[in-house]
């Protein structure tokens, strides 16, 4: 590492730039997204390569926090060169690049299986690229918190003096002990839940989503037989579509992406398809599925706001709303709506979350009866739907 490098890595995580790498073969997309970065104060182009293959030569010397790896290049794709570059920097943010196709789609989730932070699916043409103020904020935003993520958790912990060892209480040892002491320093106030069983479960998530969704999900077995589960991902178009099936396959129920007017049964798994928002609304004693094409709410579409705010006079008490990992806070006025109504909140904590941002805002708004790991999480579902509350 040179030493400008080096000095600059030695500095506080708060004062640090993140350091970029770019690896996309199409020369517009490159030079756009390298502007981008270098527009930004925090920020810094560590590289502008355009292959996997240079990204890996240049990863050592480069030393960058984030790479933005295109998924289609020539020599070495995406996909190829992700295990590669985790390889090497195993605390490396990855970030993929596709385009709004199927098969980008899957590329991006297998991607996630394979180690990937995220993904970002680009317009389709350099035009819509360069014209795309949404994309623009999106790109950056996920940089900066999945980055900023990395410089905190690279920074040594300061050394503890020999009085705070002797006080240092032990580690609790359950997630409920953590909640607990949060709550007692005023950090998260915990509320009871509810009294009665739930009769749907309704799920947020956004940045780390896919992967935290497949893990519970394929913990609850038999138990989504008693209840149906709606789900809102931020996703666009035909990425929700894979989200379903990946769902599907991993649950051994029917996930799928939602349609307008069908009705909500237990034992089904409704997605909101991408770029619509996802309502739930009382017909008779029929539940059925509302889908808009209104404004997005919080930059998002869909968005959780809607979806759990439709959900609290629906089900009232017996609705439990679970936020998972994500930026931003949509979700938390959805789940006040539910608390309002006699439901209960679950949210998944800090340490487990590729982002602490959706779980954070409603966790500190009082909203939540548990914060919870997320191994933990599918375990606290079950004894809800079995009737316990302990």
């Amino acid at each position: 590492m040179n030493p400008a490098l080096a000095a600059a890595r030695a500095a506080p995580a708060a004062e640090r730039q993140i350091r970029v790498m770019v690896v996309d073969d199409a020369v517009v997309a490159r030079s756009m997204m390298t502007r981008w970065i270098a527009a930004e104060p925090d920020m810094a182009v560590a590289a502008a390569l355009r292959s996997g293959r240079e990204a890996l030569e240049r990863l050592e010397a480069t030393d960058p926090d984030v790479v933005l790896l295109d998924v289609d290049m020539p020599e070495l794709d995406g996909i190829a060169a992700l295990p590669l570059l985790l390889a090497k920097k195993r605390d490396l943010v990855v970030i993929m690049v596709s385009t709004l196709t199927r098969r980008s789609a899957e590329l991006s989730l297998r991607a996630l299986a394979l180690g990937a932070t995220d993904y970002i699916p680009k317009p389709e043409t350099a035009y819509e690229a360069m014209t795309s103020a949404e994309f623009r904020r999106e790109l950056i935003d996920k940089i900066r918190n999945l980055g900023r993520k990395r410089l905190v958790m690279r920074e040594p912990a300061p050394p503890l003096v020999p009085e705070q060892v002797r006080q240092r209480p032990a580690a609790p040892q359950r997630a409920e002990e953590c909640s607990a002491r949060r709550a007692e320093r005023g950090q998260i106030r915990l509320r009871p839940f509810a009294a009665t069983l739930p009769r749907a479960l309704l799920i947020g998530s956004s940045t780390g989503g896919p992967q935290a969704l497949g893990a519970v999900i394929e913990k609850l077995a038999a138990a989504i037989d008693r209840a149906p589960v709606l789900i809102t991902q931020h996703m666009p178009p035909m990425f929700t579509t894979v989200l379903a099936e990946h769902l599907s396959r991993v649950s051994g129920r029917g996930a799928h992406e939602a349609e307008h007017q069908e009705p909500v049964l237990a034992g089904g798994i409704y997605v909101a398809p991408g770029g619509r928002h996802m309502r739930v609304v009382r017909d008779g004693n029929r539940v059925k599925i509302a889908l808009g094409d209104d404004p997005p709410v919080n930059f998002c579409k869909p968005s959780v706001d809607p979806l759990l705010s439709s959900a609290a006079p629906v089900w009232g008490a017996r609705a439990l709303a679970l936020i998972l990992t994500g930026m931003g806070s949509d979700g938390t006025r959805g789940a006040a709506d539910i608390v309002a109504a006699g439901g209960s909140v679950i949210a998944q904590d800090e340490a487990t979350s590729v982002v602490w941002g959706m779980p954070r805002a409603v966790a500190q708004a009082g909203l939540c009866s548990a914060v919870l790991p997320l191994n933990q999480i599918a375990g606290k579902i079950l004894d809800l739907l079995a009737g316990s509350r302990s």
